[in-house]
């Protein structure tokens, strides 16, 4: 049934958003923070259990795996507020949301889209609120570009549409246990670590450069009374403006920063505009430059205080990246993860920004640029053929095998046998060469005895031949052998990518370094599937995300050369492999197989962007490890 109205353009005031902490009632949401820097909500379950443990001991720590055994290698660290990884050790920030009880956590209702592997995702909190906002509304359609998503959620179809690609996934609307209703005064908690005994300081990494950073904030107001009572112009003592702590101002023109024991140093909403700002700390008045960061009304940030259980989810950090606003003069020092997943980085900014401050070098701590991931964009017209490749597309072929071969005849054809084997151990089983075969017993070959000894031909690296005959058994079985001491390769190697799809074309861009020629772009598009025997888990599910990919190189002759190579390792299934994801540590999925691409258009941010001198020769000695040299280009 079609729903009466019109559609909406989603925002976050209209949407329920975050809810103010001064309410007496509020539903509770704990978050952490994504490799993308988006906010992810834990379940409803998980979220009772953080809180329980929180009225318990505000810096204890929760064990998430007691409520779900998914999460059973995750705790959180309610003093630092950081999520831990137990086997890996990443670390991720968390914080504490708050809604409206009228909102969609507050009724228990969950809005999810279905992924690759046929499973269901929760939307961000936030759009999970507008998303409901808009369903009780009766608008058929929600526009979510406002939020920074190029999807149309369509409520008559419950479905989401990708506004670039047009691709459609499934949304769907569930209810759950409702987020926990807390009433009353919040409980407080420390922004960084503190040792146990409030009279002896922590002395861990994080504590010290806390320590450092208040020792040298302390020089500077010593240093600008001395100024002011000498009579040194008040104007040549001024607090220069850094953008530090997880991104927020210390002082700011619209903000008070009241006085405190220890130096601790606070900033709250309500302070009057216009003009510079006052800062007053253990006495002493100081003018403060305009503000690159700004911070919305009755935002509270404390250092060295009680910060991060209490701020509204509505309340955001905008950051000015325009030099533009940046004073004349001063330098901008551009800064990396200062709210990343690591608990160092605000510390690092913070210090870095006062001791430059102490040496009298002005200077705006500002965000690091973003990435150019893709080149603007393009019409159809302006994509022409790759020069000297009469194709424009690839799809996997299906698995190489050498058929009729058996393992024996594979190992014999590239070994040479050796009549008196030498007193050295054999690589593979770590027995004598003139001993038997450590496989004896575990593999039966008539034609191979244990005590037989085999050549490689290329390298001359010597093996029990029953030892060959089992790595050749344990690996891909394509009909090449990989020397386990040199790597060389003998035969064609073959892959285990799955299907799927590789395009490359001419672009009229350049990359940087490269200002004078157009660029090549290469999209590879895999999807999920199901592994089969050659893969980790054969029957199981594996997962292909960030496709479609893309990829680029120069436009000359040394470029086409390794797109060619390229073509030929897609061909022999190497580029993509599954297993384990390094970024993410998701297992069963796809993932790059050695072979260096640069997936970055306009900057090098990340190191797989260009300018990158040596790039084209270091991926063409990554693709001869594979087995893929110039010999295997065709004229």
């Amino acid at each position: 049934m079609a729903r009466p109205g019109s559609g909406v353009l989603a925002s976050m005031g209209g949407g329920g958003g975050g809810y103010s902490s001064q309410s007496m009632a509020r539903v509770v949401v704990w978050e952490w923070m994504n490799e993308h820097g988006r906010w992810r909500p834990y379940s409803a379950t998980v979220c009772h259990h953080i809180e329980n443990v929180l009225k318990g001991d505000a810096r204890g720590t929760v064990i998430l795996g007691q409520v779900d055994p998914q999460l059973a290698p995750y705790v959180i660290d309610l003093q630092s507020m950081h999520q831990f990884r137990q086997d890996t050790g990443t670390m991720r920030p968390v914080q504490r949301n708050f809604y409206d009880p009228s909102s969609s956590p507050g009724k228990g209702i969950v809005w999810e889209w279905e992924n690759d592997c046929g499973s269901w995702t929760p939307y961000d909190m936030e759009l999970c609120v507008s998303i409901q906002n808009a369903y009780e509304k009766q608008h058929p359609w929600l526009d979510l570009s406002s939020l920074g998503f190029c999807y149309l959620v369509d409520f008559d179809g419950m479905s989401q549409t990708n506004r670039q690609s047009q691709r459609k996934r499934r949304i769907r609307r569930r209810m759950d246990l409702a987020y926990p209703l807390i009433a009353g005064s919040i409980p407080k908690s420390q922004s960084w670590p503190v040792g146990t005994n409030s009279g002896t300081p922590c002395t861990c990494q994080q504590c010290m450069l806390v320590h450092s950073t208040r020792a040298a904030s302390n020089a500077i107001l010593a240093l600008q009374q001395r100024r002011r009572l000498y009579g040194t112009d008040p104007t040549s003592a001024v607090v220069r403006q850094s953008n530090t702590f997880a991104g927020s101002s210390l002082w700011s023109p619209t903000t008070a920063v009241a006085r405190g024991h220890h130096n601790n140093i606070k900033v709250g909403g309500g302070g009057s505009g216009g003009g510079g700002g006052k800062m007053e700390m253990n006495g002493g008045s100081f003018s403060c430059v305009p503000s690159l960061v700004t911070l919305p009304t009755n935002h509270t940030l404390t250092i060295n205080g009680q910060n991060n259980l209490n701020r509204p989810g509505t309340q955001r950090i905008t950051v000015t990246t325009s030099r533009g606003s940046i004073p004349p003069g001063v330098p901008a020092l551009p800064v990396k993860n200062l709210t990343g997943p690591g608990p160092v980085h605000p510390a690092l900014a913070g210090m870095t920004g006062i001791l430059l401050c102490a040496a009298g070098l002005p200077v705006c701590l500002t965000r690091a640029p973003k990435p150019v991931l893709h080149p603007p964009a393009l019409n159809k017209s302006d994509i022409k053929p790759v020069p000297g490749i009469n194709s424009i597309r690839r799809k996997t072929k299906k698995k190489h095998l050498r058929k009729g071969k058996s393992p024996e005849d594979v190992v014999r054809r590239y070994t040479e046998k050796v009549r008196t084997a030498p007193d050295e151990d054999c690589t593979i089983c770590m027995e004598r060469l003139n001993t038997a075969s450590g496989y004896e017993g575990v593999l039966n070959y008539k034609a191979i005895k244990p005590e037989l000894v085999g050549k490689l031909g290329k390298c001359g690296h010597m093996y029990h031949l029953l030892c060959l005959v089992a790595m050749y058994n344990n690996g891909n079985k394509d009909g090449s052998l990989q020397c386990p001491t040199c790597k060389a390769i003998y035969g064609e190697k073959t892959g285990t990518q799955p299907p799927g799809k590789m395009e490359y074309h001419v672009i009229p861009h350049s990359l940087p370094g490269h200002s004078d020629i157009k660029t090549i772009r290469i999209v590879y598009d895999i999807p999920a599937g199901i592994q089969t025997t050659e893969h980790p888990n054969p029957g199981k599910k594996y997962s292909a995300r960030g496709f479609p990919r893309h990829c680029y190189l120069p436009d000359n002759e040394k470029g086409r050369k390794v797109l060619k190579l390229l073509i030929v390792a897609w061909d022999r299934r190497l580029i993509f492999t599954i297993g384990t994801s390094s970024t993410t540590g998701e297992s069963d999925t796809v993932v790059w197989n050695e072979i260096h691409h640069k997936t970055e258009f306009g900057t090098n941010l990340t190191g797989h962007g260009y300018p990158d001198p040596n790039y084209l020769d270091n991926v063409m000695r990554e693709l001869s490890a594979q087995g893929v040299g110039e010999d295997n280009l065709k004229d």
